[in-house]
């Protein structure tokens, strides 16, 4: 059972996914021991998962939003294999079973052709599809992703850790074939060890130590926590496809992506300007949310609802049988 210690551990990594078990557990104010002890204890049990990816701006991706509506009775095997899709993030069935939804990452002006037509097959099961461009997310780059909010570090636990971490500057480095045994390790774990690091690479440590920070510091490589909300106790995901109005959309988006119950906040193109994706502990939580801090939110013009199903995939996690998993593991 995820307890408050853990959560800090889990919101501590969001800001500093490589930080030291030292540097946590001063932080934090535990031992050493008891936070690598937890923390692994949070990976094998698939609740927890840190992940290093190569940014799509280093590849020149651009990334899209994907809806597909398809026949409820034909629905999985299709998810599925989006799922599998090494440039697809973050898949799930929404809308009473009816509904996929995911991110793909895709040289942008191609996402169509090349993804969701030509690829792709041509399945009965896809009734209407829409595919729109992610133009921008909301929330400041620092902010760390969603953990809930039980069990949050305070601002002052935040300030430490983030002080360590590098601000990305400059443009994308473009990760060289180089590179891929370095990135392959850090998608299978993304707190891996300069020593397994240089065994994978055949590297030396400080220059597996030079390359991390060059890529990391130019934003080329980005690291994620993939986490499962429902094992946090938050049962009830939602997207909120909002239309709003354009002299407002970006406070509206800010103001959104600063709500606890908001786990990502984006401007899209379509016909919705904006999409929010909410996690709440059950039901009537998520009515409060709409009901109450939503609801006050000036500018909105309608919105949709897709109430999530089933999750099938984080940034870089496929979900079996409840757990977090390495894509190469199913």
């Amino acid at each position: 059972m995820v307890d408050e210690l853990d959560r800090k551990i889990i919101h501590g990594l969001h800001f500093a996914p490589r930080v030291s078990f030292r540097r946590l557990s001063e932080v934090i104010g535990v031992s050493e021991q008891t936070a690598a002890r937890r923390y692994n204890a949070l990976r094998r049990s698939g609740v927890l998962r840190v992940v290093g990816l190569s940014s799509p701006a280093a590849h020149g991706q651009s990334e899209w939003i994907a809806r597909l509506r398809c026949r409820p009775d034909a629905v999985g095997p299709l998810a599925d294999s989006l799922a599998r899709r090494p440039e697809v993030a973050y898949a799930n069935i929404a809308s009473g079973g009816s509904e996929i939804n995911c991110i793909i990452r895709s040289p942008a002006g191609t996402a169509r052709d090349d993804v969701l037509l030509r690829q792709l097959p041509r399945a009965a099961s896809v009734l209407d599809m829409s595919v729109d461009l992610l133009i921008h997310p909301f929330g400041p780059e620092s902010a760390a992703g969603w953990t809930g909010g039980e069990g949050s570090l305070t601002d002052d636990q935040v300030r430490q850790l983030v002080a360590e971490r590098p601000s990305p500057v400059g443009a994308p480095l473009t990760p060289g074939d180089e590179d891929l045994p370095l990135l392959a390790a850090l998608a299978e774990d993304g707190r891996a060890s300069h020593t397994h690091l240089a065994e994978v690479t055949g590297w030396s440590k400080p220059r597996v130590a030079r390359r991390l920070e060059a890529l990391e510091a130019t934003g080329s490589l980005v690291f994620d926590v993939d986490t499962l909300p429902e094992r946090l106790g938050y049962e009830l995901n939602a997207t909120l496809w909002l239309q709003v109005e354009l002299p407002r959309l970006h406070h509206i988006g800010e103001e959104i992506s600063r709500h606890e119950e908001c786990a990502f906040a984006a401007a899209v193109s379509g016909r919705h300007n904006i999409m929010a994706v909410v996690m709440c502990r059950d039901t009537p939580d998520f009515y409060r949310y709409l009901s109450t801090r939503f609801a006050r939110i000036e500018g909105i013009r309608g919105y949709e609802i897709s109430v999530r199903v089933r999750r099938l995939k984080q940034a870089a996690s496929l979900i079996h049988h409840g757990r977090l998993i390495h894509p190469a593991l199913a």
